[in-house]
């Protein structure tokens, strides 16, 4: 996930470039005040580092995913959190063959996706595992241990997400995670290549 205030002088087009160099599977544009049009000029360059590397998802923008479709840009798809656009009409505005993300941190929000016609959501952001400065507004850090009881009760992928670190990379892989959402960890790295093979690898040996 990107952060503007995290990436520093190299950008977020910086830090994308150097994630996709480094191995990272998804990339997730995510800015709760750019301007519109900044927005959608920076999902296009976005596209343009990560068509046939890796997949590209916005934050809760459906109508800057449409634009960004329509010029011809390879975007994948959406993530919306529980406060956004629901899920069924996301769904509708995006299309069958797009992905749609959706953030869940209590059992409420399972029982409510599971509820969902099938194919609506393909994967689920839960967290936070710990308490983060990129979301202030964060609920109740679930841990390793919440994340795992959490994620037992949805067949759906889980994507463990918030103040996760390389070091966690293996119990949460254990906790039943189908990946990590990871911004400070390699937005803010010094080099946020190298952040990205260590994620990889540690992914990969667990």
């Amino acid at each position: 996930m990107t952060d503007p205030g995290l990436s520093g002088a190299r950008g977020v087009l910086g830090v994308i470039e150097a994630a996709v160099a480094g191995g990272v599977s998804i990339v997730q544009i995510r800015d709760k005040t750019a301007p519109t049009r900044e927005l959608y000029e920076l999902l296009l360059a976005a596209a343009l580092l990560t068509a046939g590397q890796c997949a590209l998802v916005i934050d809760d923008r459906v109508d800057v995913f449409l634009a960004a479709r329509a010029a011809g840009a390879v975007v994948d798809g959406v993530h919306v959190g529980q406060s956004d656009l629901p899920a069924t009409a996301v769904r509708a505005l995006i299309g069958p063959g797009a992905v749609l993300g959706l953030t869940a941190n209590q059992p409420a929000h399972i029982v409510a996706v599971s509820a969902l016609p099938p194919g609506t959501v393909d994967y689920l952001g839960m967290g936070v595992i710990r308490p983060t400065l990129t979301k202030k507004d964060h609920p109740q850090p679930l841990g390793v241990d919440g994340f795992a009881r959490l994620a037992a009760t949805t067949s759906l992928p889980c994507v463990a997400i918030g103040g996760v670190a390389l070091a966690d990379s293996a119990a949460l892989r254990d906790a039943g995670a189908a990946g990590l959402a990871v911004v400070s960890a390699i937005c803010a790295a010094p080099d946020p290549e190298r952040a990205t093979r260590a994620f990889v690898a540690a992914w990969a040996r667990a």
